[in-house]
């Protein structure tokens, strides 16, 4: 395996038989019990993992009272893609707690999904639209369910950070060294690659009932966590059971229920290789998937591909 001085080769994009690009990253396959399939690059090493750990952000939610049910839980772990039907559901979480959207206090941004973006034109951007906006409608009901302080949620000393930070440190078996702030304004832990990939096989085996209810909720509404014919939704609705959701600067989990679990983190944060990466790390578990492959053209010819290289 090709490497550089921070991770190994993951993906490549050749051109009439030449390696044109090269995206190198850290990468973990696990076994349903828990062993390492695949290793590749610095695993143990700490990395933002970005919006793929909403999910795991919702423990605490859940376990601190959120009641929420379906999709209106599934956009709590979401990046959504700010269509109406998205916006309508943070809109009803925010009401269930006796709030409106100016409660949020995400930083704005216009729709994700390429329609919704379209459709927004010129308007101005505002936290209701933007992808993280279901997370935060999520943090701000548990403080109102808890009694806690709804215009400091976003602090790192806040009782529901603690509780966020407590519950990541438990799943992934390891201490938070470090933490940043995400671009949605709520704070951003640390884990290593290899952290993220316990976690992600815990939630689908451990039968805890929050674990459970959260991960159910996402599978069973897949176009609530990305949006249609986006990546992390289609790859949830081709691979039946599969759980997938990505973060910013190419960060990726995806789990199935006997605890497979695959994660990621590609150095360059290109989103362009989830497809080929995914592709290869089904590919281990004997899972093939079609559609994902990534042309390189030449004029109207294909000239070649993005492909995984594990």
């Amino acid at each position: 395996m090709t490497t550089n001085n921070h991770g190994e080769l993951l993906a490549v994009l050749t051109r009439s038989g030449m390696v044109e690009s090269q995206h190198y990253g850290h990468l973990v396959i696990l076994n349903a019990d828990g062993s390492l399939l695949l290793d590749l690059g610095q695993t143990r090493g700490q990395m933002f993992p970005r919006s793929a750990i909403k999910s795991m952000q919702a423990v605490a939610m859940v376990r601190h009272g959120l009641n929420f049910e379906g999709r209106n839980l599934a956009i709590v772990c979401a990046s959504h893609g700010g269509t109406d039907e998205h916006q309508e559901v943070v809109r009803e979480n925010l009401a269930s707690v006796g709030l409106g959207v100016d409660a949020l206090m995400n930083t704005p941004d216009k729709p994700l999904e390429e329609k919704a973006r379209k459709a927004w034109a010129d308007k101005a951007p505002t936290s209701l639209a933007a992808n993280c906006s279901g997370k935060h409608s999520g943090m701000i009901a548990t403080c109102v369910i808890n009694g806690w302080d709804v215009k400091t949620y976003k602090n790192a000393n806040h009782p529901l950070q603690v509780a966020i930070k407590k519950e990541l440190e438990i799943l992934t078996e390891e201490k938070i060294d470090l933490t940043s702030i995400d671009g949605c304004g709520a704070p951003l832990f640390t884990m290593s690659t290899l952290g993220m990939a316990r976690a992600a096989r815990t939630m689908r085996i451990s039968g805890d009932p929050v674990h459970t209810k959260i991960v159910d909720a996402c599978i069973s509404n897949p176009r609530m966590i990305l949006a249609e014919g986006s990546f992390d939704t289609r790859m949830m609705q081709k691979v039946p059971g599969l759980f997938v959701k990505g973060g910013a600067e190419s960060v990726m989990v995806a789990s199935l229920p006997d605890g497979r679990t695959i994660t990621w983190k590609v150095l360059d944060g290109s989103k362009r290789v989830d497809g080929p990466i995914m592709v290869a790390a089904l590919a281990h578990f004997g899972i093939e998937v079609s559609g994902e492959s990534i042309d390189v053209m030449g004029g109207t010819e294909v000239l070649g591909e993005i492909s995984g290289t594990f």
